[in-house]
């Protein structure tokens, strides 16, 4: 039996997510999830009841919905922890992981130069540059991959921050993270990763992986928009000092000195995403449930059938490895991708077209934009289907 015709059903019931439906009941064929992911009604229910029927502030109030609220916002911490394979008193929330990446690009002591690769995201390229990082490039091997021969290479003693995507947003292409780690460690640097696109795809352990810093959001693991997590190493964060200051984060202020909490505290100035970090703590029940190896499964099938199908045009090119992690980056000669994804859209199929917050990455590969699709556990094969219809008529109206 062919890959094309192995049955890729989705992981989850679609029927659990309200957002894959269009607005007179039609099936949505959602394949953007790398940008952010539909939400399961379970995540849902459970920002409706924190922002509703349970809502008060945390860590303030002496009354007993304020002291319940605490507590269900510390537990989404150590969920969302153990989810990585970390410990909750290294867990500290974000915005996003941009912002958790910002963070450590300004609160880390020891600024001196960092690696870079040629495929991150611009949330791992700016807040080095801006906070004043010297910043050397790691270049990519032939199928899109970091390339860690390089990257050995390259790497010295005035080298004291190595920032690699645990799995491109593009490529979709895997580090292999212990390796990178080793010989990050091997100069005296420390090694963060950005897990956005790997932590809904892939299990991650942070000891495995033996990293020092990992960045991911919520909103691409079934989650709320704006809260994401930075896992650090305990001795790390607690050499760092704040880097935003307010409420929550102080142990004693007075005009002349202030002294701060301890970590993971002292990086959450201000009231809390409460309601966020509760949805974001539902969101690691839901896929823990399911299981990240299943994910992964179900995702590489689905990528096997579309580089399968894509492949077989004379007219497209295929960017990335062959076993990308749920994501298929791709061109179609003489249409642009944005061409290619507004004539998608009337057939009720949601694709990435442009540069996905990677410019140096178009650059490298010498084009403007790719089309992406990418997969989620509620994805199949009529999703797969439904772009290659897609793709055919849009290939007719450019003749």
């Amino acid at each position: 039996m062919s890959v094309s015709e192995t049955l890729s059903r989705p992981l989850a019931d679609r029927a659990d997510f309200p957002g894959l439906v269009t607005s007179d009941g039609a099936p949505w064929h959602y394949l953007d999830s790398a940008a952010t992911a539909q939400k399961p009604q379970k995540v849902i229910d459970a920002l409706t009841n924190a922002v509703g029927r349970d809502f008060a502030t945390v860590h303030r109030g002496v009354y007993a919905r304020s002291a319940n609220m605490t507590r269900a916002f510390e537990d989404a911490r150590r969920k969302v922890a153990a989810f990585i394979g970390g410990a909750e008193a290294e867990l500290v929330f974000t915005r996003g992981a941009t912002e958790a990446i910002n963070l450590v690009a300004y609160a880390y002591p020891d600024k001196g130069r960092v690696l870079l690769s040629e495929l991150e995201h611009h949330s791992n390229i700016v807040p080095w540059q801006l906070a004043g990082w010297q910043v050397d490039v790691c270049p990519l091997t032939s199928d899109g991959q970091i390339d860690l021969d390089a990257a050995e290479a390259m790497l010295t003693r005035e080298h004291t921050m190595v920032s690699f995507a645990h799995v491109s947003n593009v490529l979709g292409s895997t580090l292999d993270g212990k390796r990178a780690a080793d010989l990050a460690h091997s100069v005296g640097a420390k090694l963060l990763l950005d897990g956005c696109q790997a932590v809904p795809r892939l299990p991650v352990d942070v000891a495995a992986l033996d990293c020092d810093f990992y960045a991911f959001s919520a909103h691409k693991l079934y989650g709320p928009t704006g809260i994401g997590a930075l896992w650090g190493r305990a001795e790390l964060l607690g050499a760092m000092p704040p880097w935003q200051g307010g409420g929550a984060m102080i142990d004693q202020v007075g005009f002349h000195r202030t002294t701060y909490a301890p970590a993971p505290q002292r990086f959450e100035a201000g009231t809390p995403a409460i309601v966020e970090a509760i949805g974001f703590g539902a969101a690691c029940d839901y896929t823990a449930a399911i299981g990240l190896e299943a994910i992964h499964a179900h995702e590489s099938r689905l990528v096997a059938q579309t580089r399968e199908a894509l492949g077989a045009m004379n007219d497209v090119t295929l960017y990335g490895p062959a076993d990308s992690a749920g994501i298929v980056s791709f061109l179609i000669d003489g249409i642009h991708p944005h061409d290619l994804g507004t004539i998608l859209d009337e057939e009720n199929v949601a694709i990435r077209a442009g540069h996905h917050c990677a410019q140096p990455l178009m650059a490298k590969l010498g084009i403007p934009a790719t089309a992406r699709a990418s997969f989620g556990i509620y994805s199949d094969e009529e999703d797969v289907a439904a772009l290659m219809r897609g793709i055919e008529r849009t290939k007719r109206i450019f003749g």
